[in-house]
């Protein structure tokens, strides 16, 4: 779809393009061959030659700061359980798979000895069959019961559309075996009418922890055939729930775990996961069982090219006078506009909604130059469409109608995309296991692929581009989860007392923390205490006290004002930040403007137009601290961690130029502050360390501010978290502390463990963000280093060298010790000790930080 109102600025920014599409055929993966990645027959390019001619252009080699070579693995075949059903065993090969690999094997034996296990292994390694054989065996015994329905198999996954695809997939293997097996969709998306025959029939029944905790457990007795014939419960991309959100889906699987106990129901869990840490242990967290782990990855794999690729320095200049790069969103058009004219099957995974909307116009407006039978091979794919529209981009992805695609990581999940060549990836993702899960939509078919990062203009992304082995030399991260999290718990309790009144036989399922919360639960109202256990009295739904997701509210409907049109939908917490008054919101290559956000009613109206500039949200953020749970001494300094309240207010936005970013004028903005329990990091310097560190008072401000920006820009290389997750504010004299003091905080209600990870790998991480701000080339500051696209105070002040020079200082003092490892990926995931906060958790549910802007107050710099 054209974008015509897109100013010639635009193109000229976007570098040339290749000459002559190269079509090619589409492979299917299979098991078969002799133990290595089966030849792809066809005349597609290498991953290096697809590179090369992606640099061939003026300039382009010396934006490749790196290139990594993986060599091709052989794979190791095995045999399936000789208790797999000789039916399900011929449909798999029906399917083109001859032989298991050895991982799917021994998955398979746990799950018929009875045994939970986590499948931990790469990318199109085969976890989807290693659980299907066992758990389609045993509904086909189950078939053979005299209600046809003797066992069955819930199957989760974090996104509608993996389910969709899933369902997909299951019903292509299982068509062999007739009507043994019948999945079934249950979410959202569901037509009424169909639901009851799910209830009834369906014996494979995919859904997410949303419709589980709000649909299925609340309603328990109509789905009670289903759960006292439940053998298994499949949890595909278990690693996706870490933070809030997994210690919320921690809690609802405990939850159905003491349901289907009710109805005499034991079942299995069967775990899928990328190559993760620890995957035993994050999945024994998650379910609350022991879980066997199979990590050894007994798949064939083809060769993998990965470059980092670091955008060129522009004429323009931004705040202050940094010098600017040129946007990894315009380099990512550019090279998936390349790509997809090279007939190179890609996916751009670009980190919001509004980015993967702008890369996908962009790229079919070039594309329409050259071929306008291009442009329409080319599309965007985000949360937030209705779901008739993300069915027709999964059925024309599938088809092979698209040839790229400008993605969230709504696609970075395992939907089944076979025979891509190239993953682009805008801006590094937040973890290393998200990075090599998005690499790893490439080469599905065992053929070569090519991957590449290209960095975004902010200290993280600058920091890896030229330190590569940060990324290809250390082990992805350890999943983080805390569902002892009271704010956490507070809820699920009293949505488990809504299913069935809780005991005292069951507080040991839900955690330690449970006996000191329940009082807090009687003592507001929410559970009343009797003889036989505490029970939910209120008329209210009480699984509407949780928000598994963090969202905080009811989505924002986003609606066209002169139609009435639903575009689609925005969490409430981002509502502020991305569908204020003002606001240009894209949806499917056309933008809008956002004409009234009315937050009563949830709605945002907008109208189509063609500004020529994107809109950023800035804020301003006050933070107060409740509780120091630990401190240590660094010098004089202190290093800190505990509950604090964040205040924080939208307070206007910029209009900035399109693929410029030039900062064209300011509107102010009227909207509620929001207020945040949370938990923080936080460290404070002395006046002889700022003498020591010649920082002098007017420097003061800026040294903590930038030194604010670049931590919070690094402790994703430390914590399994994206930017948008923390937030952080710096004070010359704050209240609480009397000493010039910078905070790091968890972006969510109670904590997520971020802020914990960061205090227990303080010294690594101060040590790489002095780094980053030192080798930087710029003089005073840039946002390579330590300017943020988000601050709310316009980056004022700065002071770049003042900044290392407070960190040098800083770390000088720094002790060995807990809380500073030598290996910080060593780390087990964190456990939050005691309560979030002194507040009484009973509060449902805080509110989450937004996720763009910053302080301001005359003293005090922040930005989340």
């Amino acid at each position: 779809m054209a974008f015509n109102h897109l100013p010639a600025a635009m193109h000229d920014a976007l570098g040339p393009l290749s000459a002559t599409p190269v079509t090619h055929s589409v492979p299917m993966a299979t098991n078969h061959g002799p133990g290595r990645p089966p030849e792809s027959g066809d005349s597609r390019p290498s991953p290096g030659t697809v590179l090369d001619r992606l640099t061939a252009g003026a300039g382009r080699a010396a934006r490749i700061t790196h290139m990594e070579h993986l060599p091709p693995r052989a794979g190791r075949h095995a045999v399936w359980p000789d208790r797999i059903r000789p039916e399900v065993i011929n449909a798999i090969q029906l399917a083109g798979v001859d032989h298991p690999w050895a991982h799917q094997a021994a998955a398979a034996e746990h799950a018929l000895d009875g045994e939970s296990v986590v499948i931990a292994t790469g990318t199109a390694s085969g976890k989807s069959l290693a659980y299907l054989a066992p758990v389609l065996t045993t509904l086909l015994d189950g078939s053979e019961a005299p209600n046809g329905r003797g066992a069955t198999a819930l199957y989760l996954s974090p996104t509608k559309a993996l389910a969709a695809d899933q369902r997909r997939a299951v019903k292509a293997l299982a068509a062999p075996l007739g009507n043994a097996v019948r999945p079934a969709v249950y979410d959202g998306d569901t037509p009424v009418e169909e639901r009851e025959w799910v209830r009834q029939y369906a014996n494979y029944v995919l859904t997410n922890p949303d419709m589980l905790h709000r649909g299925i457990l609340p309603a328990h007795p109509r789905w009670s055939s289903f759960l006292r014939s439940l053998r298994y419960v499949v949890i595909d991309e278990c690693h996706t729930y870490r933070g809030v959100f997994g210690s919320h889906v921690a809690q609802v699987l405990r939850r159905l775990r003491r349901v289907c106990a009710r109805y005499g129901s034991e079942p299995v869990f069967l775990l899928a996961s990328a190559t993760a840490a620890e995957p035993a242990q994050a999945a024994g967290r998650l379910t609350g069982l022991p879980v066997h782990e199979v990590a050894d990855d007994a798949s064939p794999r083809g060769e993998v090219v990965f470059a980092l690729w670091e955008p060129p320095l522009t004429e323009l200049h931004g705040e202050k006078g940094a010098p600017v790069r040129r946007t990894a969103t315009a380099e990512t058009a550019d090279i998936l506009t390349d790509l997809t004219v090279q007939g190179v099957r890609s996916v751009a995974f670009v980190r919001s909604r509004r980015g993967a909307e702008l890369v996908s116009v962009i790229a079919q407006e070039r594309l329409a130059e050259v071929d306008r039978s291009l442009a329409k091979r080319v599309a965007a794919y985000r949360g937030g469409y209705l779901p008739e529209e993300r069915r027709a981009l999964e059925r024309a992805l599938h088809s092979g109608e698209l040839l790229g695609l400008a993605a969230t990581t709504a696609l970075e999940l395992g939907i089944d995309v076979s025979g891509l060549d190239a993953v682009v990836i805008a801006g590094y993702p937040g973890t290393r296991a998200s990075l090599w899960q998005q690499a790893g939509r490439a080469g599905r078919a065992g053929q070569g692929a090519l991957a590449i990062l290209v960095a975004r203009d902010d200290p993280l992304d600058t920091f890896l581009v030229h330190h590569p082995e940060a990324l290809f030399q250390q082990p992805v991260e350890s999943t983080v989860l805390d569902p002892d999290n009271p704010y956490v718990l507070a809820p699920h309790l009293c949505a488990a007392a809504a299913e069935l009144p809780l005991t005292e036989a069951d507080l040991e399922l839900f955690g330690p923390a449970v006996p000191a919360l329940l009082p807090q639960l009687v003592e507001a109202g929410l559970l009343r205490r009797r003889t036989t256990g505490w029970y939910w009295t209120r008329r209210e739904r009480a699984a509407d006290l949780a928000d598994i997701r963090g969202e905080g509210g009811r989505p924002v409907q986003i609606v066209e004002e002169g139609t009435g049109r639903l575009l689609g939908t925005v969490d409430e917490a981002a509502s502020h930040t991305a569908v204020h008054d003002g606001a240009v919101h894209l949806h499917q290559g056309r933008s809008y403007l956002v004409r009234r956000l009315d937050l009563e009613d949830s709605v945002a109206l907008v109208e189509e137009a063609s500004p020529p500039y994107s809109t950023t949200a800035r804020d301003t953020t006050a933070i107060s601290v409740l509780e120091t749970d630990t401190e240590i001494p660094w010098g004089g300094g202190r290093l800190c961690y505990g509950s604090v309240e964040v205040t924080n207010q939208v307070v206007s936005f910029l209009r900035r130029r399109l693929m410029t970013g030039e900062v064209l004028g300011e509107t102010k903005l009227d909207l509620p502050p929001r207020t945040l329990r949370t938990r923080a990091v936080w460290w404070t310097v002395t006046e002889d360390q700022l003498d020591a560190a010649r920082v002098n008072p007017e420097q003061l401000g800026g040294a903590l501010h930038a030194a604010e920006h670049a931590s919070i820009g690094m402790l994703p290389l430390f914590a399994t978290c994206d930017r948008r997750d923390i937030g952080g504010v710096s004070v010359p004299l704050h209240p609480d502390t009397l000493l010039p003091t910078v905070f790091v905080y968890d972006g969510h209600p109670g904590g997520a463990g971020f802020a914990e990870r960061a205090f227990h790998t303080a010294r690594e991480w101060l040590t790489a963000t002095r780094e980053a701000i030192a080798s930087c080339e710029c003089e005073a500051g840039c946002p390579s280093c330590v300017q943020s696209p988000k601050c709310g105070n316009g980056n004022e002040p700065l002071h770049k060298r003042a900044a290392v020079r407070l960190l040098g200082e800083l770390l000088k003092s720094a002790p060995p010790g807990p809380a500073s490892p030598a290996d910080p990926t060593d780390l087990p995931g964190p456990r939050a000790a005691g309560p979030a906060s002194p507040a009484d958790p009973t509060d449902l549910p805080g509110p989450r930080a937004a996720e763009t802007g910053a302080e301001i107050t005359d003293q005090a710099m922040s930005d989340t």
